[in-house]
Formats: structure tokens, sequence, C-alpha cells
């Protein structure tokens, strides 16, 4: 494994989401935590290393001075396109919230299963975070995600299985039909 690629995103990740002071939003911890985590998650499936770098960039493009060009500068096409694959393309002038959702999704759908997989990750350690503190928002978030379920057909199984079983356990706790919902969503 290409561990010195690993360790130049990490530094660069951490640099990046350290120089906009990003927190996360529930906890206020340095928003670079989720970045480690998503890796984590992600090297449970997969030892690749341009994925285990684009993990750890995957949201400097959206939420830091990064660009597009830097990462590819930086990390080479592999790594650049797997981080753009992860990064929205929606923009506050493509709508409301659900017309910007529909278009990230389409994105995604078209993102190769690597990306997929990192994406899965990405959704497990923010799942936990926004159930456990912002019931209201829960709730939108999860018809979102069940939306975005039939696009990571592609991701790696283990990881899309645990992504499923989270979206299920929070269905049946709340007296929703998980399967209507997979099924509205698919067409």
């Amino acid at each position: 494994m290409n561990t010195e690629l690993v360790a130049r995103a990490r530094l660069f990740a951490f640099a990046a989401h350290k120089a906009v002071n990003q927190k996360r939003k529930y906890t206020g911890e340095d928003y670079f935590i989720h970045c480690q985590s998503v890796a984590n998650i992600v090297s449970e499936v997969s030892k690749d290393p341009e994925m285990l770098a684009a993990a750890l960039l995957h949201d400097t493009v959206e939420d830091t001075g990064i660009t597009h060009e830097d990462i590819l500068d930086e990390f080479g096409p592999g790594v650049a396109g797997l981080v753009s694959d992860l990064t929205d393309v929606s923009k506050p002038e493509d709508g409301n919230r659900a017309a910007r959702k529909k278009l990230d999704r389409e994105h995604t759908a078209r993102a190769i299963p690597r990306s997929q997989t990192i994406k899965c990750a990405d959704f497990m350690d923010n799942w936990d975070s926004i159930v456990e503190n912002d019931a209201k928002f829960a709730r939108t978030y999860f018809f979102e995600k069940m939306a975005l379920l039939p696009c990571l057909k592609d991701a790696d199984p283990i990881l899309l299985g645990r992504v499923r079983a989270r979206l299920r356990i929070y269905a049946d706790r709340n007296g929703l039909d998980f399967a209507f919902i997979l099924k509205k969503a698919t067409e």
C-alpha cells in the first residue's frame, strides 16, 4: 500500500479544514475528525490508497478553499476523480433543497463503485451524529438517504449493508415502512 499517499492526504485535509476553522456541527470537534472517521470506515473494506486518500479529502472542495485542480496537482487523477465523484455538484442557484439533492443523487449514481463505497462511509459517520443530536433533521436526512440508496448499488456490499441496516432501524423505530419508501425511491 502507498502509505505515503495516504499520509500526505491526511496532512493536506487536516490543514485545509483547519485553515477555515471548520468544526463538527453538533460536537464542536475539529472537522478533520470526520474525515479520519470516514477513512477508518473505508479501511475496514479496502486498503486501496487512492480510496483512503479520497476519503480523507472528500469534503475539502466543498468546505474549504481547495479546488479540484489543487487535488489533481497534489494527488493525481485517481484521487482527484474520486474526490470529484464525492463532491456535490449542486449550487444554491439550482433551486430548493429537494432540487439540489436530486442533482447530487444523479451525480452519485454515475460515480464509480469506489466512490460509492466512500459515500457509504461518509453517510455512516454522519448518520449517528445527526440521529443522536437533531431528531427533526434526522427525518429529513432519512428520506434524502433513502432516495440516495438506489444510487449506491455498486458500493461495497458490506458498507452498503450497514447503511441499509441503519436506515431500516430508523424506519422501524419511527413507524416508517422501509420497503415501501425504498420502492418509491427506485421508481
